[in-house]
């Protein structure tokens, strides 16, 4: 077993919010380290163009990653790599056990690991992904002018992502698996009154097809008739749920019946010196914007509890 490394703070997950924790938490003179299981940037490294986070008409999505790193460990913080398997309590002290046969103790814990957008697992979902496929029209509706469009999914999220792509897209059809959304009534009705929005029952998508450089449209299968068909259509959103990355942290009891993190307005969770922020939280809006402003007040309140300890 490596030596057991000590630090302030572990901020585990290096992604916008986990950045900007990082940055807050050592510019307070705090020794900061990140963990993460892939490259520091997270979800940035995946997204080609960023047209909607202030200060920045249009940046690339890995270009935004590096400034942030630049941005955090001007003040000291490190970066290590690292899969967090368990995190223990050892009196007012944190116990942080990774993957990489390493263990870090700390005084305060700050959870960034963010969700992942559950998939269909069908053909052609992966293949293109960032080709046509979406899972967030905030984030790429403005590619789709005047294009038609199909989201998957009858929830909240859906349909009200649906709408938003209308204001760009020519026409949006939403694919439900069952026989009514699920989404609220108010919601619904919104949606019913626009007509770019078209909807369509019973119905799943069995692949996702296209050419060699983008997507052109969908199979589908009818849960009633059984009747197979297609759909053309420029691009597909994916609105089927998130999946938070939570399951190192089932021990410590601050995970809700969905497995996602429980805090209150100031970051903590109902253990005193662990925070969580952005995506692991229950959260009404995933962007870049939302993690920044989580990690900058879960940084300032790492400092607040710390200096309480002393």
């Amino acid at each position: 077993m490596a030596e057991n490394k000590q630090y302030d703070v572990v901020i585990i997950g290096a992604g916008p919010g986990g950045m900007t924790a990082a940055m807050y938490a050592s510019r307070a003179n705090l020794s900061v380290l990140m963990l993460d299981r892939g490259a520091y940037g997270g979800n940035l490294n995946n997204t080609a163009e960023i047209e909607n986070y202030t200060g920045f008409k249009k940046i690339k999505g890995p270009e935004l990653a590096q400034q942030m790193y630049d941005g955090a460990t001007q003040f000291g913080a490190e970066y290590a790599y690292g899969t967090v398997t368990k995190v223990e309590l050892d009196g007012n002290l944190k116990k942080i056990t990774t993957d990489m046969d390493e263990t870090y103790t700390a005084k305060a814990v700050v959870i960034a690991t963010g969700s992942d957008h559950r998939r269909l697992d069908v053909p052609g979902e992966e293949d293109f992904s960032g080709r046509g496929v979406s899972y967030c029209a905030v984030c790429d509706g403005a590619f789709f002018k005047n294009k038609h469009l199909i989201v998957v999914g009858g929830g909240d999220a859906a349909v009200e992502e649906g709408v938003y792509l209308t204001q760009l897209a020519s026409k949006v059809t939403v694919l439900v698996r069952r026989d009514e959304l699920r989404a609220e009534p108010i919601i619904q009705a919104e949606a019913m009154n626009n007509d770019k929005m078209e909807f369509i029952y019973n119905t799943s998508v069995t692949e996702i097809i296209g050419d060699d450089i983008k997507v052109t449209g969908v199979k589908t299968h009818n849960n009633k008739t059984g009747e197979e068909g297609k759909i053309a259509a420029d691009g597909v959103f994916i609105y089927v749920g998130n999946i938070p990355m939570t399951t190192s942290f089932t021990n410590l009891n601050i995970l809700d019946d969905q497995g996602w993190v429980k805090t209150d307005d100031r970051m903590q969770t109902a253990i005193p010196g662990i925070f969580a922020i952005g995506d692991v939280r229950e959260t009404p809006l995933r962007q870049v914007a939302t993690a920044v402003g989580d990690g900058a007040i879960a940084g300032q309140q790492v400092y607040e509890y710390i200096k309480s300890m002393n």
